[in-house]
């Protein structure tokens, strides 16, 4: 059996991996998006189902308001004293000098809940992780942060002991225990005891193709005790550009009952534009940083190698004692909106679908129309991961709008800068009309203007529809659900990947989304109603 990388696409970035039994857990960051913090299980650390999400109400996560790519960072999930333990990271400000952000704890002696309210821990850095030591003592260690111009804000790795009795930190213990290399950026770090030493598993580089994990070790937890792990990094991409794996790094280790090791991390899959060289730029990865995982082997000196050289396999050995499922590996959904919950691959932005962004059950989904995509604040917008280059989308609509500042349909999006959809609307002369719109870097595009298509009168619902196929991606409406009509307006998936938003500023941590949006910037809170959407991936 092989586990093929990767192991969670589209948008699963900073896998924080554990084992519990035989079973296999992963925790990975949502920044913006909501219910925070996504966890997946596995018997075989190739078949994985999603879980309920941990931070599912606002008394343990308020992002509204929060920069895009700001929210959830790097959570770390551990499992000590019969419980897991679950840091995490809320990010206020993005840009500039600062990265104003709380680190939380919660608990829980069920991964599906319920967890327990949160601990407010401290604001030292990000990409926080807890060490449970084998002598009952726990720890937080955490990238820390600094502002002032004249340091590099990568200020190392910060260790401080965490008190169980008062489940507060003990701020006089904090102490850097590792600086990283001159190659800067150290972060997302994660300590382990492995045969009476400690091992320091952090990231470097940036997360871009530049990304690189290394490890380090210490028989202390004295400051600066660590020693970095010879012929350096444990996992890189830099120097592979020709692998179809990039970026990858910033991860976590796990042993297997068997005593095989395996590591989890981040990892990018370019694409490339007919025009341009696969070197430079190196690609564009819509479908933002996934998971994959990579066998681990020790040398003779005790040191970790990722099976296979540095930049990692494309299809790994999977564990010999592994329980065989037969999940499927394709993500093809389809939903009718009949179920009292929402599905757990629905997200919102910052904030829990609640009544002032609609309702749903009994077979559809009503969306109050509220600010525009372009907004962080009230949008009416529900969506799911691109987790395949290639992949049709579809749903049914009725929208009664009465202005064009009222609009409802199918939306691919990225943040509030960047984003396209196809979506019912109002004109003066046609009345109903659909449009194709696009946001790039906020220059927004009506594409049809005055040869927007004209619904029929005695029309009900449109149907929607938008293929998706590589770097390039279309929108197509039906009046039957059956004939259906191609806009001819094809669109860059590019303009949808984290690098083609960092060359416009630093929020570019997240990943593609196709979903249901509705808009009424007017106030007047005009409904859409969706029948269903159906999501069925062709790779």
């Amino acid at each position: 059996m092989k586990i093929k990388n990767p192991v969670l696409p589209g948008f699963n970035a900073d896998p924080s991996m554990i084992r519990v039994g035989d079973t296999y857990y992963i925790a990975n960051s949502t920044f913006e998006w909501f219910p925070g913090v996504r966890l997946h299980e596995s018997k075989d650390l190739v078949h994985w189902k999603l879980l309920p999400s941990p931070l599912s109400t606002t008394k343990l996560l308020d992002m509204k308001g929060n920069p895009s790519s700001g929210g959830i960072w790097a959570p770390d999930l551990s499992y000590a004293d019969g419980k897991f333990w679950l840091i995490y990271t809320d990010v206020k400000v993005t840009e500039g000098a600062f990265k104003d952000m709380t680190n939380y704890l919660t608990t829980a002696t069920d991964i599906h809940g319920p967890w327990s309210d949160p601990i407010e821990v401290n604001g030292v850095g990000f990409d926080a992780s807890l060490f449970h030591d084998d002598d009952g003592r726990k720890y937080l260690v955490q990238q820390t942060w600094d502002h002032r111009e004249y340091h590099h804000p990568f200020n190392g790795i910060t260790l401080t002991e965490f008190d169980t009795k008062t489940m507060h930190l003990k701020p006089e213990t904090a102490r850097t225990i590792y600086d990283g290399t001159n190659v800067k950026l150290v972060e997302g770090p994660h300590l382990y005891k492995i045969n009476g030493e400690y091992y320091l598993f952090a990231a470097q580089g940036g997360t871009v193709w530049t990304h690189e994990e290394v490890v380090s070790r210490s028989k202390t937890l004295d400051a600066h005790s660590f020693e970095t792990e010879p012929d350096s990094p444990f996992i890189t991409n830099f120097d592979t550009p020709d692998f179809p794996l990039q970026k990858q790094g910033h991860g976590s280790l796990v042993e297997t009952p068997n005593g095989e090791w395996y590591y989890a991390s981040l990892v990018g899959r370019p694409l490339h534009h007919a025009t341009e060289s696969t070197h430079d730029p190196r690609g564009w990865c819509p479908l933002g940083r996934e998971t994959s995982i990579q066998k681990v082997e020790w040398d003779d000196q005790g040191w970790p190698r990722i099976v296979g050289g540095h930049g990692g396999q494309v299809e790994v050995e999977a564990p010999k004692d592994a329980i065989k499922t037969d999940a499927p590996l394709n993500h093809s959904r389809h939903d009718e909106f009949d179920k009292p919950e929402l599905d757990y691959e629905w997200n919102t932005l910052r904030v829990p679908f609640d009544d002032q962004m609609g309702h749903f059950g009994n077979g559809q989904l009503q969306l109050i129309g509220r600010r525009s995509l372009a907004s962080t604040f009230d949008v009416s917008l529900l969506a799911q991961r691109w987790q395949a280059f290639n992949f049709d989308a579809a749903t049914k609509v009725r929208f009664n709008p009465f202005s064009y500042q009222q609009m409802a349909g199918l939306v691919n999006f990225y943040n509030e800068k960047h984003w396209s959809w196809i979506y019912i609307t109002w004109d003066e002369k046609k009345g109903r009309v659909i449009e194709v719109a696009q946001n790039d870097n906020n220059n927004y595009t009506s594409f049809l203007k005055d040869d927007a298509i004209k619904i029929p009168k005695g029309t009900d619902y449109v149907w929607f529809r938008t293929k998706i196929r590589e770097l390039s991606y279309t929108y197509e409406y039906s009046f039957d659900g059956k004939n259906w009509q191609e806009v001819p307006v094809v669109l860059d998936a590019a303009i949808l990947s984290d690098d083609y938003v960092l060359q416009h500023y630093g929020g570019f941590f997240t990943g593609a989304f196709v979903g249901l949006a509705a808009v009424d910037y007017s106030g007047y809170k005009q409904p859409a109603v969706f029948d269903f959407f159906d999501y069925q991936e062709l790779d």
